[in-house]
């Protein structure tokens, strides 16, 4: 079975976010649709590295979660800046369960084994700007990379999800390039850029790591697999 990564589905079957208004995104989620059922098979894994749902509250991401959970293949979710109704991992687990919404997991702090290798991953955040708040945040965003990290399988290898781009035009985190290395991470996939921003995305090595974006619209709206 396969893994795919299209992260920033930026879903609003059940909130007033309609992604359509921006240029690129005219009519997307029929053509996501029918790009994810082209691609993507019932035993296939796609990770969606953040910017899920605009949903402020659980409650009010079902819908949402409902048409992920309808589509073929396992996915698993992590935070972007916009996923306002991310809460505690128990608390999103249990109401995935209660949904009964079964092919939807949440990567928060760990790990998961697909097919021979590690998922790991986290949002991160910023590191273009110098205020202080700012930097408690990419602290504590590099611990939770840390934290998904020390959950892998050390006899497997390890694809990084992150929903910032650590390199991007003249902005660099070095402190995440540098924790990748200590880890020995040579792909690492993230989105967050759209429209214009696609143009300045880094994609290719840098010190030994390929990196590429998936956002929605930079792979026009379909799953990219990443392993087959």
């Amino acid at each position: 079975m396969s893994i795919f990564a299209l992260g920033d589905t930026h879903l609003s079957l059940a909130s007033d976010k309609p992604m359509d208004v921006f240029p690129g995104w005219s009519g997307y989620l029929p053509k996501l649709e029918k790009n994810w059922r082209d691609t993507v098979a019932d035993g296939d894994t796609v990770v969606i590295p953040g910017d899920v749902s605009w949903a402020m509250s659980l409650e009010e991401a079902a819908t949402d979660f409902a048409f992920l959970d309808s589509l073929p293949g396992r996915k698993i979710l992590l935070k972007g800046n916009h996923d306002y109704w991310w809460s505690t991992k128990n608390k999103m687990d249990g109401f995935l369960a209660e949904r009964g919404f079964t092919t939807l997991s949440i990567l928060s702090n760990e790990s998961y084994q697909v097919e021979g290798v590690n998922i790991c991953g986290s949002r991160s955040w910023f590191f273009e700007d110098t205020d202080p708040h700012d930097a408690k945040i990419r602290a504590r965003e590099l611990g939770r990379i840390r934290m998904s990290l020390e959950k892998a399988d050390p006899a497997l290898p390890i694809l990084l999800f992150l929903h910032y781009p650590p390199v991007y035009r003249d902005f660099l985190s070095q402190e995440t390039i540098d924790l990748m290395g200590e880890w020995g991470i040579t792909q690492c996939y993230y989105g967050h850029l759209h429209g214009k921003a696609i143009q300045w995305a880094f994609e290719g090595d840098y010190e030994g790591i390929a990196f590429r974006l998936v956002s929605a619209d930079a792979l026009n709206f379909c799953p990219l697999c990443i392993k087959e």
